[in-house]
């Protein structure tokens, strides 16, 4: 113990020394305002709002309240130490050192400051023992009420709050000179962690340390217990600014944020260092997304909107309306998860193709029982019209032939992120613990429209510093997820949806284009959670969702709201891209008839009728393996009769692409009883049957594809039964 004390007084000195000669830059503290520089892809300012302590508030504007809540829950010393309070420090350590980590740092308001304005927000020995030397330096130069001022308009309040007025403003809808005793103490409360004490999206949380705070304040002497009690006893009560909406969720915002992450620091000290963000918007296309919307008699639900270059994994265009951020928040994918989990994989390894037949019936796959919407079900269905109608049983028994594991490791390398729990068939409707961002879906769907190419999408093309040194390149890498092939047929199947299926709001746009949607809501209601639509081009993505991130019920669906905004935004580009099919894609001709009548994908032979095959796309790795034998020579129908009275019935199994004539005695015009075509199924013909016995004849004739007659005879001998009562009661029968 002796020795490490020792060592780490060596250190401390020799540290202490190299750091006692930094200085204490005061444009950092004084200056009432800064901003993060960001531009378009035309090097343009964006002109939205990136600025941080805009709401400058001097200390003497503030209530009493407002101070005393800040420094009893914060540093109760703040008016007697003389900025670093060694006890706190030392036990600190004591703690970090018993749990090898540095989670404690034991700052005063002073450090906070010097924290927030100079440092990194790193955590280490040599970090907090600059935090220091300035912080020494900052009490020499400043009075304590000049700190204080300081600290409260630089200080972090979450939802891109910077400074106390700001967060009053937002999260009050008035100045913080007009803050009340509980509302100065919910704020007090935040600052510890942001997120986990949102008044948003963590009410609870929130609520419980609002009230250790004025607990602490209580036993501070700072307010009475009567002041203490009436507002403990207060509802959280917020009334967000909706100005500040549009600024959590816009373009400059999530290109900050994404910076934050690409620089490892806070908005905050991006703006003080000077760094610029030059993006990838797209001026036109951000003003597109945004008309697309406001012509779309949009309600007060929450929504967003993204636009993607395919090309270059490039966000060019975002927008959304919310009082939480949206490009962070998960939700659930719904059906639009289908492509990218179950039938893009399918389609990769071989398990089917478009035309493959599947069973839509009421099933149980490892005790999960899916349901269809309106519990209704088909039967048959090609996987083509499964996806574009999205039924619901035809994707959990694709995810079951591929495997849950292997279906999620293609997800995965498009970019969704599971949790362990994400472990059931549910996962094939988009059942989720805790779903996907609107930017990791648009994403995984770029990798369709990229031919099985993925790299994740990016608001920032580059940085660069206050000396326009450049410090960070967007490079995108990209990683083959889906042979070029199982892309393309994933593709055309979405081009179905779009004509035929639930996104077929955007048939009549001369697009080549493609789309999935998506509904969330609970099982029997008619009240949604989530509605999405996934659309793209050759050439970029869009992808739209609406719904409300305090999970308030929405009436939108899939292929209603969302499905029109996705329409009002490629109506107004001038999108001519088209998807170029790959030399391994073939179309080739299947039999229809055996898909109705055996559910089979089997290839049409030479000699079937045009008006009986259908051209369906292969990959040539995945090439039905069976040919029809049907058409290459006639089949004899199960030709039979009975009588009843003085009547024949006859019947037989018809095929629509056959032809039949019967006959009484012989094949002859004048014979000619009944003629029938065009029609499939049990047929029953009664007749006349005026002699005792009677022949009747079948003709059924065949015309194939190269106009070779086919004709094929059957008969049935019929005898009618007769009954004749004596006076007895006794019946005679006549038999041959």
């Amino acid at each position: 113990m002796v020795l490490s004390l020792s060592a780490l007084g060596i250190y401390f000195g020799i540290a202490w020394s190299k750091y006692s000669k930094t200085e204490l830059d005061n444009s950092k503290l004084t200056s009432p305002s800064l901003a993060i520089d960001v531009f378009d892809s035309n090097n343009r300012p964006i002109k939205e709002e990136n600025m941080f302590n805009s709401s400058y508030i001097k200390g003497c504007q503030l209530p009493e309240h407002v101070k005393q809540a800040f420094i009893s829950i914060e540093d109760k010393n703040f008016y007697s130490h003389n900025g670093v309070n060694y006890k706190r420090i030392a036990k600190a350590m004591f703690n970090n050192l018993k749990s090898m980590n540095l989670k404690e740092g034991g700052s005063t308001i002073s450090q906070q400051l010097i924290k927030n304005t100079h440092l990194s927000s790193e955590k280490t020995f040599d970090r907090k023992i600059k935090e220091v030397v300035l912080t020494k330096k900052l009490e020499k130069q400043y009075s304590k009420d000049e700190i204080l001022e300081q600290y409260l308009n630089v200080i972090y309040f979450g939802n891109s709050c910077y400074g106390i007025e700001s967060a009053s403003q937002f999260y009050f809808s008035k100045s913080a000179h007009d803050l009340n005793l509980q509302e100065s103490a919910t704020l007090a409360g935040i600052i510890k962690s942001p997120y986990k004490y949102s008044p948003v999206s963590n009410p609870e949380n929130c609520l419980k340390r609002r009230n250790i705070v004025l607990r602490e304040m209580e036993k501070d002497e700072k307010i009475s217990m009567q002041e203490y009690m009436n507002a403990k006893n207060s509802d959280l009560e917020l009334k967000l600014n909706p100005k500040e909406e549009n600024k959590l969720n816009s373009y400059s915002e999530a290109s900050i944020e994404e910076a934050r992450k690409i620089l490892g620091l806070p908005a905050k000290q991006i703006a003080l260092h000077g760094y610029q963000i030059h993006t990838y918007q797209n001026l036109e296309k951000q003003k597109q997304l945004e008309e697309a919307f406001a012509n779309s008699n949009m309600t007060e639900d929450d929504y967003a909107g993204i636009v993607i270059n395919n090309a270059k994994h490039a966000v060019e265009a975002y927008t959304g309306r919310s009082a939480y951020k949206i490009i962070t928040a998960k939700r659930q994918p719904g059906s639009c998860i289908k492509p990218i989990l179950v039938y893009a994989p399918a389609l990769n390894e071989d398990i089917i193709s478009p035309s493959t037949q599947l069973l839509d019936e009421k099933t149980t796959i490892s005790e999960y029982t899916p349901k269809n919407i309106g519990d209704k079900y088909v039967g048959y269905v090609s996987a083509r019209e499964a996806l574009a109608k999205s039924i619901n049983i035809p994707a959990v028994k694709v995810l079951s032939y591929v495997g849950i594991d292997k279906a999620k490791s293609y997800a995965e390398n498009m970019g969704i992120e599971f949790d362990e729990q994400d472990d059931n068939y549910a996962l094939a409707l988009g059942g989720m613990r805790y779903g996907v961002t609107i930017n990791q879906l648009a994403s995984a769907y770029t990798t369709l429209a990229n031919g099985g190419q993925y790299a994740p999408n990016c608001f920032v093309s580059y940085i660069t510093d206050k000396n326009d040194k450049l410090v960070y390149v967007h490079r995108p890498e990209e990683t083959r997820v889906l042979r070029e092939d199982a892309s393309y047929l994933m593709t055309d199947m979405l081009k179905t949806s779009a004509k035929t299926g639930t996104a077929r709001k955007l048939a009549d746009l001369e697009l080549d284009i493609v789309s999935k949607t998506g509904t969330v809501g609970k099982s029997g209601s008619k009240e949604n959670n989530d509605a999405w639509n996934m659309s793209y081009t050759s050439e970029q993505t869009c992808g739209i969702w609406v719904g409300n991130l305090d999970n308030t019920p929405i009436s939108a669906v899939g292929g209603g709201l969302p499905t029109q905004v996705a329409k009002n935004y490629f109506a107004s580009s001038n999108d001519k891209s088209t998807f170029e099919k790959p030399s391994s894609i073939v179309s080739m001709p299947i039999d229809v008839t055996e898909l109705e009548e055996n559910h089979k994908v089997v290839l049409a032979n030479s000699f079937t009728p045009e008006r009986y095959t259908k051209q369906e796309l292969f990959s040539r790795f995945n090439l039905p393996s069976e040919i029809s034998n049907k058409f290459t020579q006639i089949k004899e129908p199960d030709f039979k009769g009975i009588t009843q009275s003085d009547n024949a019935v006859l019947s037989f199994d018809a095929k629509e692409y056959y032809s039949y004539k019967i006959y009484r005695e012989s094949i002859n015009e004048a014979n000619l009883l009944k003629e029938i075509s065009g029609k499939s199924g049990k047929q029953a013909i009664e007749l006349a049957m005026p002699k005792q016995r009677e022949k009747f004849v079948l003709v059924t004739t065949f015309t194939n594809q190269s106009g070779m007659v086919q004709t094929l005879t059957s008969t049935v001998d019929l005898i009618k039964t007769m009954k004749n009562t004596t006076e007895n009661n006794l019946s005679q029968k006549w038999f041959v």
